[in-house]
């Protein structure tokens, strides 16, 4: 069932001007009630003016695009982008024009707080609606698929694995003989036919949106068709053998004038670069404050039952495997940095009986803090292996070093899932490797909140640390 017309996403977006507009209005407002301010011309023009600077923002950064297929942190992250960019100019244009002794900091500051979270919230309560109605039919988009190859099969089962995208496939199409075709399941979807059906169906209007999976060695066959196609309204994108490499974060950016996408590449760049940054600054502040009395007991506790240095530094990899020295609580009667260092096993004699107690409570861990301070390190992250253990790895493990292209974390994804500790067979390295290229991929805010959480419930169960 179609239950919307074509321009129901220019309606959308419309919406989300008008909305994002009196958000921007109300917590204005709201800031101005809170502090008892009076309301006047002044506070009109401010907001009058956010308005319409945050609509061009908006507008120049895709803020008012189809957000059909994207996920929703990704345009959150762009609306507040966009209101980080503008409130600097507002408080500008006031110093410029002599009239901001007219504005109170505090109000100011606080519709600088408002404004982002209720834009998000409305967003987040937009895409809810959406979603529900799209799953009861409304909002649908036809779409065709071109190629019948396996990254054709992935985006189908992309597609069907989340039904409040709106996407209904009409048929995978392809000139190729049946025996030449990548066969389908029995769940997959049904041959529609060859390119001109499918470029008969666009011109029709019986399909709204046409992904290109031929392969990218059919460069001009895809010209071809893609012109084709440009005497159609259907919106087309390129998949092409994009599934073949293990994209992370890819994005377009240009050289010149020479279009180019990123493979491999850091999710932490720009707004949520800064973001992660601030989560590191505020949280490890914060814990430090909360740490300080244990940190000196154990300090105490190590000079007490061990002879050796309260603190131990090791050389592993950090940020773009540049070298680091990782700051530790000695746990061991042994400080080894070298070129061949052995985990600790069950039972392992260089522990000490207090560094036991540490490194199955992780509190060795806790001088690290100070690291996330320093920008060294990150609270969450892929944990940091010793240099010898990295050399290693690296040869074993397919995409091994992508890990390093954040900051490594005290604790991590793959930390929370259990693979920490020893790891006597190269299988565990192996996942502990999945799951930290899987935070990478898809990091958000709340995921960091979350695997903070859960390392601080469950610390107790790191029964493979020896």
């Amino acid at each position: 069932m179609r239950g919307v017309s074509l321009r129901d996403d220019d309606l959308l977006g419309g919406i989300q001007r008008v909305i994002d507009g009196l958000m921007i209005v109300a917590t204005h407002w709201l800031a101005c009630q809170a502090y008892s301010q009076y309301w006047n011309l002044e506070m009109t023009n401010a907001s009058a003016l956010g308005v319409l600077m945050f609509g061009i923002a908006g507008q120049l950064m895709g803020l008012y695009r189809s957000w059909r297929s994207e996920r929703l942190g990704r345009e959150l992250r762009q609306a507040v982008a966009a209101w980080v960019v503008v409130f600097p100019i507002l408080i500008l244009l006031a110093f410029a024009s002599k009239t901001s002794t007219h504005y109170s900091r505090v109000v100011s500051f606080g519709w600088f707080l408002l404004a982002p979270l209720f834009i998000c919230g409305w967003r987040l309560l937009g895409r809810l609606i959406v979603s529900y109605l799209r799953l009861q039919g409304r909002n649908i988009k036809r779409v065709g698929i071109l190629g019948a190859t396996a990254g054709s099969e992935t985006l189908c089962e992309r597609i069907k694995e989340r039904p409040w995208l709106g996407m209904d496939i009409v048929g995978v199409f392809d000139d190729r003989s049946e025996e030449r075709r990548h066969p389908f399941g029995r769940s997959g979807p049904s041959y529609g036919g060859s390119s001109s059906e499918l470029i008969r169906a666009c011109r029709n209007g019986a399909i709204d949106i046409v992904y290109i999976g031929l392969p990218l060695r059919a460069e001009l066959r895809i010209g071809q068709i893609v012109r084709e196609l440009a005497d159609t309204t259907a919106s087309v994108y390129l998949a092409a053998d994009f599934f073949t490499f293990d994209l992370r974060h890819a994005h377009w950016t240009q050289l010149g004038n020479l279009p180019v996408v990123s493979i491999y590449e850091t999710p932490f760049q720009g707004v949520t670069g800064a973001l992660k940054r601030l989560e590191d600054l505020v949280a490890g502040s914060l814990i430090i404050a909360l740490i300080a009395i244990p940190i000196l007991f154990v300090a105490i506790g190590i000079k007490l039952t061990s002879k050796g240095p309260i603190f131990f530094r090791q050389r592993r990899y950090g940020l773009n495997g540049k070298q680091i020295r990782v700051l530790k609580f000695r746990t061991m009667t042994v400080c080894e940095d070298g070129d061949e260092i052995r985990q600790a096993s069950r039972n392992d004699p260089r522990v000490t009986r207090f560094g036991r107690f540490l490194r199955r409570t992780s509190l060795d861990e806790l001088p690290q803090f100070f690291q996330v301070l320093r920008g060294e390190m990150s609270i969450v992250g892929p944990r940091p292996h010793a240099v010898a253990h990295n050399e290693e790895y690296r040869a074993l493990i397919h995409g091994y070093m992508l890990r390093h292209k954040v900051k490594p974390g005290i604790t991590g994804w793959a930390q929370v899932n259990g693979w920490r500790g020893e790891t006597p067979e190269v299988s565990r390295m192996a996942k502990r490797v999945e799951h930290d290229l899987e935070y990478i991929q898809n990091w958000t805010l709340l995921w960091d909140v979350k695997i903070i959480l859960k390392t601080a419930i469950e610390w107790r169960k790191n029964r493979n640390t020896y």
